[in-house]
């Protein structure tokens, strides 16, 4: 493995590790405290989620491009040109960097974690304090309502980012402001849709702490889970992505007026080299 592979993969473990150090740090802060300080203010939450995304975006970018999340790292190798000799080490980067997220919160949370288990007389292994790490479905949510849920809450996730990113897109935001766009739609996506099974949107943002949560007691509450739904926010983000590039690939920059000029611009050169060629 070369020095340049080498920081891709921890720039992207870096990246979800602060995502969740944030995410799952404001998740216990909701969860945990009695009366909670987000009661009244669960912008507040997605608003905190987003800020991590924005930070480990500005954080790692220039290093492995802060794809922070296997559903992003799939698109961009369907529609980027992204190696997909690169998509499973970035995966499992990604996943390790969930894991030591969540063991930060842990250490930072686990005797108010402890306290809250008993206040309510809970276990770990019945899922107590168990949102702090990872999602599950809210009431009257299926399973399989979750996963068409977490398809389409990813799609729009990924399409968003295809738009910020696009390099054709003139109504991009410039001057490296993208990420702070990205974080706002992570945040708008968690306050308008976020309380159907928690927003995961990103394998590595459920699965990395879920692992970490069933090494540290919380067991089958955590793997496989209840209805064994751990394998929703996995696979329906992945789905997702892929959707949402997808739609945007076929839908919006064929059409965009920077691609169309450039397309142009390569067919008439080629034309004036041919014209060139023949001549001679």
């Amino acid at each position: 493995m070369n020095r340049v592979f080498l920081g891709e993969l921890i720039s992207e473990a870096l990246a979800v590790f602060i995502i969740i150090a944030f995410g799952d740090s404001v998740a216990a802060m909701y969860l945990l405290y009695d009366p909670s300080p987000y009661l009244h203010a669960y912008w507040g939450v997605c608003i905190v989620w987003g800020l991590g995304v924005t930070v480990a975006i500005y954080a790692t970018g220039s290093v492995s491009g802060t794809h922070a999340n296997p559903a992003v790292t799939l698109a961009l190798a369907t529609y980027r040109a992204f190696p997909w000799k690169k998509v499973v080490p970035y995966w499992g980067a990604q996943i390790v960097g969930g894991i030591l997220g969540a063991a930060l919160v842990y250490a930072l949370y686990y005797p108010v974690i402890d306290h809250f288990n008993d206040v309510h007389q809970l276990t770990r292994g019945a899922g107590g304090a168990a949102g702090v790490f990872f999602t599950a479905p809210a009431p009257g949510i299926t399973v399989w309502h979750a996963f068409s849920d977490e398809i389409i809450l990813t799609a729009i996730l990924v399409f968003g980012i295809f738009t910020v990113t696009e390099q054709y897109n003139e109504m991009a935001p410039g001057a490296n402001f993208g990420a702070l766009i990205i974080g706002f739609l992570v945040a708008a996506i968690g306050a308008s849709m976020g309380y159907l099974e928690a927003w995961a949107i990103n394998p590595a943002r459920d699965l990395g702490p879920r692992l970490f949560a069933y090494m540290a007691g919380w067991h089958e509450a955590a793997l496989p889970a209840a209805g064994h739904y751990w394998w929703v926010p996995v696979v329906g983000p992945l789905i997702g992505g892929l959707l949402g590039a997808t739609v945007y690939e076929y839908l919006i920059y064929p059409f965009l007026p920077a691609q169309l000029r450039a397309q142009q611009q390569a067919l008439q050169a080629k034309v004036e080299e041919d014209t060139i060629i023949m001549g001679k």
